[in-house]
Parts: C-alpha cells; sequence; structure tokens
C-alpha cells in the first residue's frame, strides 16, 4: 500500500527529518497492524461480520470483544488517506528542493496511483479469493483503488493553497453524503445505464457479484484533501501543528458525539440501537460524516501524542516505524500470508481469542522481510523507481 509518500532520514534527509517523519511512520504502522487484525479475524477466526453499508443489513455484535475486534481497525482507511494526503505535500516539498519540476513530481504521483490501481486488480484481489468459503466478486473495487485514484487527482490538488484544500475537504465531506441514497433504495439500485457503472468507482459503495465496490473515491477523497491541509501546515511548524492537531481531534469527538446523538444527517442510516456499541456502530461504506469524525478525530489524537514521545520511548515504536515505512510491501505480504496461516492453524475458524496469536506471529514473520525491504528501499536513489513500492 503505497501511503508512504515521504522519505525518512536515514539517507539524505538526517536525523531532523527523521523526527520530522517518526508521528507518521509510527502512526502509518500502528493502523497497517490493525488492518492486519482485521484481515486475521477474516482469513483466521472466520468471524468477520458484513461491512457497514449505507443500505441493506447492518452488523449486530453480541459482546465487546467482536465488537472492539471491528472498530479499532476502523482507524486504518482513514488514516492511510489522510497520511497519503500529508505525505503528497512532504513528499511534494522535498524534491521541490531539490530540483525536481511541477511535471516530475505530478508524473510520480500519476505512476504510483496506477500502479495501486493495477496492484488493486491484478493481485490484491486474487489474495482475496482465497477467502474461506470462497470470494464470489467478479470485479472488486478496494481500497487500493480508491488509495490510487485519489493519488493521481490528488497530483492536481497538491498545488493548492491550504485554505482551498480545507474548503474542498469540507464541501466533498458534506456533498458526498448528499449524493448516497436512502438505505431503502438498497435491493433497487440497478445497472440500468453506462452511467451507473460509474458510481461504485466514483460515489456508491455495494454492487453485484459482478461488481462490487467497498471504496468508491470520492466520498474518501475528503481525507486526502484534509491530510495535505495538514501536511501544508506540518511544513510551517511542526510542533504547533501536533499540538493543535491534538486539539482538532478532540473537537471532532466532540462533534460526533452531538451528531450521532441527534442521529439525523450525518450518520447515513439511523441508530440500530440505544447501547453503546451501537452508538459506535457507524456507516463506513461509504465513510458517513460520522465515521469521518469519530476516525479522524482519534488518529490526530494519536499523532499527537506519537509526536510527544521522547527518543527513548521513540525506540520502543521501531517496529510500527519499519511497518509504517513500506506500507505496500506489508499490504501485499499479508493478504497472502494470513490465508497461508488460517489454512494451517485453524482451517474450520476459531474464536477471537485463539486468533490473536495467530495475528501476533503473522507480524513477526512480516517484520524482518519489512525491515529488509526498507533498508534495501531507503538505500535506493531518490529517482529509483524502487521508490514506487
Amino acid at each position: 500500500m503505497s501511503f508512504d509518500t515521504t522519505q525518512p532520514g536515514t539517507q539524505n534527509g538526517g536525523t531532523t527529518k527523521a523526527a520530522r517523519q517518526f508521528p507518521l511512520d509510527a502512526l502509518r504502522g500502528l493502523i497497517i497492524v490493525l488492518m492486519a487484525l482485521d484481515h486475521a479475524n477474516h482469513f483466521v477466526a472466520q468471524q468477520h461480520s458484513q461491512g457497514e453499508y449505507w443500505g441493506g443489513l447492518f452488523p449486530v455484535y453480541h459482546d465487546a470483544l467482536t465488537f472492539l475486534t471491528r472498530f479499532v481497525t476502523h482507524l486504518a482507511a482513514p488514516g492511510f488517506f489522510t497520511l497519503m494526503g500529508a505525505g503528497m505535500v512532504l513528499f511534494a516539498d522535498s524534491r521541490r528542493q531539490r530540483g525536481w519540476s511541477r511535471w516530475q513530481v505530478m508524473r510520480h504521483f500519476l505512476l504510483r496511483g496506477m500502479l495501486l490501481i493495477v496492484l488493486q486488480f491484478v493481485v490484491i484481489n486474487r489474495a482475496w479469493e482465497l477467502s474461506p468459503g470462497g470470494w464470489g466478486l467478479t470485479v472488486y473495487v478496494g481500497v487500493l483503488f480508491a488509495l490510487g485514484a485519489a493519488m493521481m487527482i490528488g497530483s492536481l490538488l497538491v498545488w493548492l493553497k491550504p485554505k482551498y484544500l480545507l474548503v474542498l475537504s469540507i464541501l466533498l465531506l458534506i456533498g458526498t453524503e448528499l449524493l448516497i441514497p436512502d438505505a431503502s433504495s438498497w435491493n433497487l439500485l440497478q445497472y440500468s445505464n453506462p452511467l451507473d457503472y460509474l458510481n461504485p468507482f466514483l460515489i456508491r459503495a455495494g454492487g453485484t457479484f459482478d461488481l462490487w465496490s467497498n471504496y468508491p473515491v470520492f466520498p474518501w477523497l475528503e481525507l486526502l484533501t484534509f491530510g495535505m491541509f495538514f501536511g501544508y501546515a506540518l511544513l510551517d511548524d511542526r510542533e504547533k501543528t501536533y499540538r493543535t492537531g491534538m486539539f482538532v481531534g478532540f473537537t471532532f469527538l466532540l462533534v460526533f458525539v452531538v451528531v450521532r446523538y441527534l442521529d439525523g444527517f450525518g450518520n447515513i442510516r439511523p441508530r440500530e440501537g440505544y447501547s453503546w456499541i451501537d452508538f459506535l456502530n457507524v456507516v463506513k461504506y461509504p465513510p458517513s460524516i460520522t465515521f469521518t469524525l469519530l476516525t479522524t478525530g482519534i488518529n490526530l489524537i494519536l499523532l499527537g501524542l506519537l509526536a510527544r514521545l521522547s527518543t527513548s520511548w521513540q525506540r520502543y515504536c521501531r517496529p510500527l516505524v519499519v511497518f509504517g515505512q513500506v506500507p505496500l510491501f506489508f499490504y501485499v505480504l499479508h493478504l497472502f500470508l494470513y490465508p497461508g496461516l488460517g489454512w494451517l492453524l485453524a482451517p474450520n475458524g476459531t474464536t477471537i481469542a485463539r486468533m490473536l496469536p495467530v495475528w501476533l506471529l503473522g507480524l513477526l514473520l512480516l517484520y524482518p522481510l519489512c525491515l529488509w525491504f526498507s533498508r534495501f528501499k531507503h538505500r535506493q536513489s531518490p529517482d529509483s523507481l524502487t521508490r514506487l513500492i
């Protein structure tokens, strides 16, 4: 998952750049580890719920462990888009300082975006076919597609002034939710004309077995542009931005509580009940305003906390930094590793509690491979095609 568009300070950057990137790399590593938990739940425990869609059946959780195992993984997708947006700004700034033209920077983003889209349909969808009981989908529009398409669009947006990026983020946040049909329309939508086939790629999650989408690009683009706004703030004043980001994160959580309590616009569909699980169980496909406020608020707070860690505490986060520096490499490997572990250790599924050690085993197996690739990648020149991976 080529969310990492910044370069750590292991080469040509020095310790100052490494310090600047630590919170971003560490958070990226943390959320990719949580994403692996979600996929271990799918491939190993075989207890993954159906998605939190704008229509159709909605997940019901009967115990806290099952819900929390899913809930913590919600941080991953919005975090990837936000960090990718910030990384694009930092990358463009560092490359312009090295003498790259605007076109060279845009070409890099376009190539990287196209690579993600190709990997989605050629490699990643083959991994999902290893799902217990089969996959059954002919074409699946997943997160790599949305990230790649967002990066290609972002190659044009990254040059906007921060205030315009913030306005665009708000417009996308509200506008894309206005375009989502009522939940009662879930089973009535048909592919009756060519434009209907664009919906799963652009606006609306769902579809048929022939074409199913979890990640249409425009509802997730708001997080990329917000990340770009955040990236420009980092360039202006790193320490102040992380402090302010924590305050914004808590503000997002407060607004989430209000919007969720009112249970109207911003939720896409009403709460299923009145428990704390129902309160936190929000629509992800596509991301509702409540989903975005909740997850982005937590991610901003985590970024602020990571930025406050002393150098000695940062050493304990080294595994997260390694994972966060090679997210695409990790992503591709783990989607083939966990099906294999599930087949070997729990062919008929297992409990979530027994799945957790298998999840950790997968991380232990992935760490030396990611460490090797991270060192190899950062020995390459800034112009090397290896930087696209």
